[in-house]
Order: C-alpha cells, then structure tokens, then sequence
C-alpha cells in the first residue's frame, strides 16, 4: 500500500502488463500482438468469455461450441441473446473437433465457434493438422473463433498450438488465457484476451462499464509471474504430469475405460457399465466413499455417461482416492453379478 499501487489502472490493463502478456505469448505459441489495442486485461478468464460474446452477437446469431465443454459458454451465449449449438464429440475420436463435423452444423446463421483446448473436462488437445483443417472450414464461412486457451501450459509430451497461430486465423480469432491454471493463481482474478482491434474497441467498451479494471494489486503480481515465473510453471507440470499418469494406470487397472488425456489436469472415464446416470454415480461415490467426482452430464448432454476426475491433489490423496473408488466399483460390479 506504501507504494500506492492500490489505484485504478487503465481500462485496458497496466501497460506493463499488456507489455509482458505480448511478450509471453509470442515466446509461447509464436504470434505476435500489440499492447495497445490489441490486447485487454480482465477479471479473470470468465470476464474475457462474457465480454466476447456480448461484443460480437446480434439477437439470433447461432454460436457453435464443442461439448463437452466447460459450463459458463452455453449461459453466456444466452445471456448475450444468441443462439447456442452445441457439437456433440466422441471420446472414440479423443474429443476432438474434425474439419467434416463442423462443416457438418455450420448454417448461414453461424456467428462464431468456441473453441477450448486443452479441454475441461476431457483433457483433449488439438494438433496443427487438426487445426488447419479446422481453419480451412471457418475460413470458407467466414465466421470466427472464441479459443479459450486457458490451460495452454498444461499438455505433456506435446506442444501446445494455438489455432490463432495457423495461417489467415490470427485477425479472426479471440483469444483467451489467464493466470489461473497457468500460473495458479486462481484466487486473483485475472484473465486477458486478445483481439482485432476493430473488435477490441468494442470489448474494451462492454469492459470499461461493467467493470472500470481488473483488480490492480492482481496486475502487479501478475507482471512478476510473466516474468519470473516460468519456471516454476514447469515444475507444476512436470508434476501433473506424474499424476496424470498415475491416474490413468490406476483407472487401467481398475478396468475403468478412459482414453489418455494430453492436456489441463483431468481425467473423463467413462461409467456407463454400471447403468446410471452420471449424476448418481457422482452421488452415490461421494455419500459411499467421501470421493468427490463431477457428473459428467454437468458438461452437456454428450458428456452423460462419464464423470470428471481431477488430478489436482496431491499424490498420497489421489492414491487414497483411488483405493475409495477401487472399493465402491467392486462393490457396483458384484451387485450387477
């Protein structure tokens, strides 16, 4: 507080800051942006989703979003009075989005897709040839791209691409990311996005009157993680990575099926052997076993059938949580003998 940095900052974020996220985000994924303009500073990712939509719909514009998918995107379409379209995915295919599927449900009314990779609650990744294709499509529409980017540093044994970075995408790409999985700092709030900037104009205005900035302190702290903290997000993953593997050898064993997630820190097996709804299997595991899964139906009608397991935890609580689990299946499978 002695050095006064407890005042509002500018709309769009400390210079610094802006300044840092360019830097860290051309190192990371190789595309380059502009401080001013180019780029906003936001209550968190949360903010930099909510913002997006607003900016861009008109009432009836149709939104296209991968399911499963996190919670907030099919609400905020809602909210911002458009029309949301959920694209149903496969974990046979590894939950990821092809190039014939959404040529498949894009219509004239198609405003824009949302994009998340790496995925919660799946744990899917694309890869470049993933995303061209994927570009070639949204191209040929003219529509544009929400990529929510947010566990960008959390994939194992592969590289991270932004389908911003892929040829002719850059202008018509949003581009979201943050703080809090990144650099764990979920508690600060704090989240930022990139846009055109005929685009960014406009965001910038949504943001300044509902919000004024981001919290200043959280700014601060936030210049020091850009710049100093890159190490230690390694460390981070390098340990996720021990408990990702860990977790799926486990599930392996316990003849749980779940495909091999490469990114974020979670784990979809599927449960439909047991013939219930995933919300009661979540149910019954928590009041049976104190383990705490989410209901994969939480995701969207495409995640019923599957329950997010996250490893987030230490190691000792995801090995007691395993033995839980392995004790309440036993259980499910002997009573459907």
């Amino acid at each position: 507080m002695q050095s006064g940095k407890t005042f509002y900052t500018s709309n769009s974020g400390l210079y610094s800051l802006r300044k840092a996220i360019c830097n860290y985000t051309e190192r990371r994924i190789g595309v380059s942006y502009q401080p001013e303009g180019e780029v906003l500073v936001t209550v968190g990712g949360s903010e930099a989703i909510d913002i997006a939509l607003r900016t861009i719909i008109n009432p009836g514009d149709e939104i296209l979003y991968i399911e499963p998918s996190f919670v907030s995107y099919l609400p905020c379409i809602v909210m911002a009075d458009g029309i949301p379209v959920p694209v149903e995915l496969k974990a046979g295919n590894r939950f990821r989005l092809t190039a014939k599927r959404l040529e498949n449900v894009i219509t004239p009314r198609s405003k824009a897709l949302i994009l998340s990779y790496p995925n919660n609650p799946t744990g899917a990744i694309m890869e470049r040839d993933d995303l061209e294709e994927l570009a070639e499509v949204i191209k040929k529409h003219n529509i544009l791209v929400i990529s929510d980017e947010i566990y960008s540093e959390l994939t194992y044994g592969k590289e991270h691409i932004s389908i911003a970075g892929i040829s002719g995408m850059k202008d018509r790409t949003i581009l979201i990311n943050g703080f809090s999985k990144n650099f764990a700092m979920t508690g600060w709030r704090l989240g930022y996005v990139f846009a055109h900037k005929e685009i960014m104009e406009q965001m910038t205005k949504v943001h300044q009157y509902a919000i004024m900035c981001a919290p200043t302190v959280s700014q601060y702290v936030a210049v020091e993680a850009m710049k100093n903290g890159e190490a230690d997000a390694a460390c981070m993953r390098e340990s996720y990575d021990q408990r990702r593997r860990y977790l799926y050898y486990e599930l392996e064993h316990l003849g749980l099926p779940c495909f091999e997630p490469e990114g974020a820190f979670y784990m979809f097996p599927d449960i439909r052997e047991f013939g219930m709804s995933s919300e009661a299997f979540a149910m019954e595991l928590l009041e049976k076993e104190k383990v705490a899964v989410v209901p994969g139906s939480a995701f969207g009608r495409s995640g019923e059938g599957f329950v997010r397991m996250s490893y987030a935890y230490s190691i000792d609580e995801l090995k007691e949580a395993m033995v839980r689990i392995g004790r309440y299946l036993q259980r499910k499978r002997e009573a459907l003998k």
